[in-house]
């Protein structure tokens, strides 16, 4: 049993990091370089946070048993605070023997250290580059990464010239591992507590403001507003690129050296495209005897790069148009639902994926009622509190984690409590709760940054590979210091707690930080409280603020360019439902047309072929063409008229008002 909680943990991780990355990765169409780095990258980060628990408790029953096999003089001594009795200390359920943890720790953290500051970088260029061969993608990912490097390396030098210089150290190669980890955790709990405020005040907003119809129907107006404008973009982006490598195809013929990267290039644009392009076969005219100028090879590494880039994004945008329409129209059911009589859930259009039976036996339109129009939003907001509640814990504890007398970290306090009566269920179920707590807030704060079109990870298998391969390095970067925090906050570091005691087996690996006492004991115990200036910061939305007057528009209630584009979305909602309404309306036409007059159609028109075919028969043996081919023409123009009355659809008179603008309409009407 005591390697069984290990193991399950092993296999159920890997199946949720396997889960998320098929739901914004795309297992088809990437790399598999790409989907096995990114998924190695996110295994690592969530092992850690499921095993750390089961760390902790193995440590408090470790000091247990040294405690009742040493002396009273050095139970006195070194382990002040464990003096239990042998009938106490028992051994908990998931206990791990001596010896694992620490090559399990050493053999995660080092492979995640190597991905996050070697390979994942060096396979983010060779991922952008446009090159042809594997050969040049490498060229290309050296020399971008060679900037990359030589940074890090120019801060590993500066702390080993300090320590060097230090007469007080004897530089060995522990020391120098540890100087090398805490250049690492230093520089991911900087961006650790950045991402910390901003998702302990906003995933407890998010969730409140998620029980208010009324404001998540004006943010997705607000969303549908922005997305047509980056829709539109990306779609005349995509153009642009096409005229190019049309004008490319045109020029160079099959005979040139460099049709192969342009066959290449055809290869990645959509299928539209490459039907209207084809290649111009027809020419077999020699290029160099034609006096034209011709793209090099690097021009065409760059067309190649901003391809794959706009097609991309072309892409991207489509999907995620389709999902906010879908959205937008649940909605506004929800919306009209809350007053219905039946109670019973009426949709505007129907699913266009079928439904499973069994989740459509018992989630029934009642059912779907009670929930959406009454129970969810209550739920949302008991969440909501219990989120909030526990940030306030957090943030109290980052600002008082480093006192040991009184202690007064909340966290710290619970887990002491619960090593007196060495109740380890209670202690991996805290543990478990707070680290899996912080995780989330820093998580998917990662999930919903956007760096302009650079890195941004979009959901329905829409992620590149340049921001799954990103992703995975700021996991790699910030999992380690969350780590240390969260046993600083429960006072299991040694170094926060200053009693000598057994440490955890993550501490042990992770080496002792005295040898930078400017690190261990200044900027690990105070900047975690700069995440209270954060906090308020992301309470009154400063950030939100800033980056509407720098142009980048945000959705704020009390400012007129949101109202605007609240208006500009609420209009394009309207028309894409009445295109679709038109749509269902000709669909089901059509289809009751066949059911009734099917059989009926066809013999009408198996009729009129045969009379035609007796009609030309007869006019090629007479004199009197031009009456032929008037009978001809006459019987065409009666089966395109019987066509046309089968796919004619109805005028729409389900507008606002009757005085609409035509010019208003949408260009498909």
């Amino acid at each position: 049993m005591s390697g069984a909680a290990l193991g399950l943990e092993i296999v159920f991780v890997f199946f949720l990091a396997l889960f998320l990355l098929h739901r914004y990765g795309d297992f088809k169409k990437q790399h598999r370089l790409v989907i096995i780095a990114t998924l190695l990258a996110w295994y690592l980060c969530f092992l850690i946070v499921f095993i750390l628990p089961l760390d902790v408790s193995t440590t408090i029953y470790n000091r247990c048993k040294l405690a009742v096999n040493s002396s009273p003089a050095e139970s006195n001594g070194s382990y002040v605070t464990l003096a239990p009795s042998k009938q106490k200390c028992f051994k908990p359920w998931s206990y791990i023997p001596n010896g694992i943890m620490p090559i399990f720790w050493r053999v995660v953290y080092w492979t995640s250290q190597f991905l996050t500051w070697i390979l994942l970088p060096f396979m983010q260029s060779y991922a952008r580059s446009g090159g042809f061969s594997i050969t040049g993608k490498i060229k290309t990912a050296l020399i971008e990464n060679a900037i990359y490097y030589g940074t890090y390396l120019l801060i590993f030098g500066a702390f080993l010239i300090y320590v060097a210089v230090n007469p007080n150290f004897n530089l060995q190669w522990n020391q120098l591992q540890t100087i090398g980890i805490a250049a690492a955790n230093t520089w991911g709990l900087f961006l650790l507590v950045l991402l910390l405020g901003y998702g302990l005040v906003e995933i407890p907003r998010s969730h409140w403001n998620g029980a208010k119809r009324g404001y998540l129907l004006m943010k997705t107006y607000f969303k549908a507003a922005k997305l047509m404008t980056e829709k539109a973009d990306a779609e005349e982006n995509l153009e642009d690129i096409m005229e190019e490598v049309r004008k490319v195809s045109e020029s160079i013929k099959y005979n040139h050296p460099l049709r192969k990267c342009v066959d290449t290039i055809l290869k990645k644009c959509p299928t539209e495209y490459q039907e209207r392009m084809g290649r111009n076969m027809d020419d077999y005219e020699d290029f160099d005897e034609r006096q034209n100028s011709y793209p090099s090879e690097k021009n065409l590494v760059k067309l190649h790069k901003q391809v794959i880039y706009s097609v991309q994004r072309h892409r991207r945008t489509q999907v995620q148009w389709q999902i906010l329409l879908e959205q937008a129209f649940y909605l506004e059911d929800v919306a009209k639902n809350e007053t219905s009589a039946t109670r019973q859930f009426v949709h505007t259009f129907h699913s266009q994926e079928p439904e499973n039976k069994i989740i459509q036996y018992f989630y029934t339109p009642t059912v779907e009622w009670y929930w959406e129009c009454l129970l969810r939003p209550w739920f949302y907001r008991v969440l909501a509190v219990v989120l909030a509640t526990f940030s306030v814990i957090v943030v109290w504890s980052e600002c008082t984690f480093f006192s040991t007398k009184p202690v007064l970290s909340l966290f710290a306090v619970f887990i002491q409590l619960a090593e007196k009566t060495y109740n380890y269920i209670y202690i991996e179920m805290a543990c478990f709760l707070t680290i899996f707590f912080l995780s989330i807030c820093v998580y998917s704060t990662v999930f919903r940054i956007r760096v302009f079109n650079y890195y941004y990870l979009a959901s329905h298998h829409q992620t590149d590979a340049y921001s799954l391969l990103f992703s995975g390095m700021l996991f790699c970067r910030l999992t380690p210091p969350l780590c240390l925090n969260f046993l600083g906050l429960t006072h299991m570091d040694s170094t926060i707690s200053h009693k000598n005691t057994q440490p955890t087996a993550y501490t042990s690996i992770m080496g002792s930080m005295r040898v930078l006492t400017f690190i261990a004991d200044g900027f690990y115990i105070y900047y975690p409280m700069l995440v209270v200036i954060l906090c308020i910061a992301t309470y009154f939305s400063l950030g939100t603020r800033c980056l509407n007057l720098l142009g980048f528009q945000q959705f704020m209630g009390d400012s007129e360019m949101t109202s605007d584009l609240i208006d500009e979305g609420k209009e394009l909602i309207k028309r894409e439902k009445r295109k679709r309404q038109r749509q269902e309306e000709g669909e089901n036409r059509r289809r009751e047309w066949k059911e009734r007059y099917g059989n009926r159609d066809d013999s009408t028109r198996n009729r009129v072929v045969h009379t035609d075919q007796k009609e030309s028969s007869f006019s090629e043996t007479t004199t009197n063409r031009p009456l032929s081919k008037y009978t001809r023409s006459n019987g065409r123009t009666e089966r395109d008229r019987i066509e046309l009355l089968q796919d004619a659809e109805p005028l729409d008179f389900n507008a606002d008002s009757i005085n609409d603008d035509p010019l208003e309409l949408d260009s498909g009407r």
